[in-house]
């Protein structure tokens, strides 16, 4: 009998998150974003349940590639561009859309231009520096492309800091607009969090990635509140129960001891299977439906979780580690991350299986 763990995937959820998407964007079109194996929950099988989007965004032309093998004809924009001039035959023969965004990439465009017409994205620095033109080499590379004769069409985008935060994007929506208001072409801006919460950011296209998925991009504010549903749903099961007297220590570095008499259950599931080895005593999960907390450090194939509260728990019991009534954001929180890292760790062992 195969270990108990799995995880699977809603193709409704993720559909469901894209209609949501869409109502938030107004006339704007969609770039599903299913990069990092669409967050870990499969990149073909993401991408035909997110077919209702104008195109999808992703990093590798691997990836790419295998989304236009899969019979995938809507565009596909790269995030990050080409990366060398062997790139470039098969950005042409597939039909990508690259991003530009540092002087090297427009000099690999003009040593070895395009087969034929391309769309390209044109990425400036509005204040987050990572990516990107400044003030001052944007409109060079703006004339650049405008100028090359295999450019068919450029859209001006950028990425925003602070669209889940304090700061918000006011600033970096100002510079922006300084940065190409005298360059008029289409503009690509708001990712997830600028699009639930900053309407001005819709512009031409938007990117969702993380709220497909079912995940907030918001500290401040859960998944279901702004209406999202889960995609990914990790469970496994209990495969074994001990009872701690007080003062009885659990697992590695006996990090948790026993104040009172309780009910240990063994759950199979560790940081090898991608939940974080750092979650602490206290994080959240789902019994049967009922809500325990964890108990010591989480081990590679193993973590321990208080069942004191839920007497008829035992071995064969259901566990929910994140998913369907119990977000990934929760979890993540209690561990002192995100949930985007959660979903994108879920390990090459986990058995996945998708769902209506």
């Amino acid at each position: 009998m195969p270990r108990p763990i799995r995880a699977t995937i809603s193709v409704s959820a993720l559909a469901h998150n894209l209609e949501l998407a869409r109502r938030h964007a107004g006339a704007a079109k969609i770039w599903a974003v299913v990069k990092a194996n669409a967050y870990g929950h499969g990149l073909a099988r993401a991408a035909r349940a997110l077919g209702g989007a104008d195109g999808y965004a992703l990093l590798d032309i691997e990836e790419a590639v295998r989304l236009r093998s899969a019979g995938m004809t809507r565009p596909i924009l790269l995030l990050e561009g080409f990366f060398d001039a062997s790139d470039m035959p098969l950005v042409c023969r597939h039909g990508l859309t690259p991003v530009i965004h540092c002087m090297e990439q427009l000099a690999i465009l003009e040593a070895a231009p395009p087969e034929g017409p391309i769309d390209v994205y044109l990425k400036v620095n509005s204040g987050m520096n990572r990516l990107g033109f400044t003030a001052a080499s944007a409109p060079r590379a703006w004339q650049a492309l405008h100028r090359h004769p295999r450019v068919r069409s450029i859209t001006w985008m950028t990425h925003f800091a602070d669209a889940d935060g304090a700061e918000g994007v006011a600033g970096q929506l100002e510079r922006f607009g300084a940065m190409t208001r005298a360059l008029e072409a289409p503009h690509c801006l708001a990712n997830s969090a600028a699009l639930l919460r900053y309407p001005q950011t819709r512009g031409d296209w938007v990117r969702p990635g993380i709220m497909l998925y079912g995940c907030s991009p918001f500290p401040d504010q859960n998944a279901a509140d702004l209406g999202l549903r889960p995609a990914m749903t990790l469970r496994s099961e209990i495969i074994g129960v001990q009872r701690l007297q007080p003062g009885e220590r659990v697992g590695y570095g006996f990090d948790y001891e026993a104040r009172t008499a309780i009910t240990v259950g063994v759950v199979a599931c560790g940081y090898g299977d991608g939940y974080p080895r750092h979650a602490p005593t206290g994080t959240p999960v789902l019994i049967a439906g009922r809500r325990a907390s964890t108990a010591g450090r989480v081990s590679m194939d193993l973590l321990c979780v208080d069942i004191s509260g839920i007497p008829d728990a035992g071995a064969g019991t259901p566990v929910t580690l994140w998913g369907e009534g119990l977000s990934a954001d929760e979890v993540a929180a209690a561990a002192g991350t995100v949930s985007y890292q959660l979903l994108c760790a879920l390990a090459a062992r986990v058995p996945v299986s998708e769902i209506a």
